[in-house]
């Protein structure tokens, strides 16, 4: 399931997962001083959830969950429920973004356009992500679904994810569907040969 995105001479590009920690760190520092930008990161890039979906939480989701707790979303997509499980670093971006919504209620959405109490889109999502990799000088082709393609790409690069695991989370139907999704580059394979027995 390669994601394409049409550039705007009409030619397709494949929308590129962050491949590297330390990229995603500096993303999180420029966006330290923007609460919604910082959370919209961290949150897309710590979970499976499609953009639209991401887009669609609201205050009552997640106001008193704390690390490990989860709450329960109808895909878009799907229109299948799907439990979102938080950790530590959901929960500090998300309370930190509570306290500048001031008398939010549990039906207002977390992630707000900034003129008014609109939801964001998913081509207005895409705008910033692209933004802040280039902030960061990431080199690739970004969008809104590179934060689902960095988790994905992470649990199994970095983490260690079985592929099962990996391709049950992402509802994909085979393993070679996830393995195309989580971007492996031709490097990945040739390191595997450095490996010794």
């Amino acid at each position: 399931m390669t994601v394409i995105r049409k550039s705007t001479k009409g030619q397709s590009k494949t929308v590129d997962p962050i491949r590297d920690l330390a990229d995603v760190a500096v993303i999180k520092r420029l966006l330290a001083d923007r609460p919604r930008d910082l959370a919209l990161f961290t949150v897309g890039a710590n979970s499976n959830l499609r953009a639209s979906d991401l887009l669609r939480i609201t205050v009552g989701h997640v106001r008193y969950l704390q690390a490990g707790e989860s709450f329960n979303l109808i895909e878009r997509k799907t229109s299948k429920a799907r439990r979102v499980t938080i950790n530590n670093s959901i929960v500090e971006v998300v309370q930190a973004l509570l306290l500048t919504l001031g008398e939010a209620q549990d039906d207002d959405l977390l992630f707000q356009s900034r003129k008014g109490k609109g939801q964001l889109t998913t081509i207005q999502l895409n705008r910033l992500v692209k933004s802040w990799c280039v902030a960061a000088n990431i080199k690739g082709n970004f969008g809104s679904h590179t934060l689902r393609k960095t988790w994905a790409h992470a649990q199994y690069k970095h983490f260690g994810a079985e592929l099962p695991a990996l391709m049950r989370a992402l509802n994909h139907s085979s393993q070679a569907v996830t393995l195309g999704y989580i971007g492996l580059q031709e490097q990945d394979v040739a390191d595997m040969f450095a490996n010794e027995i």
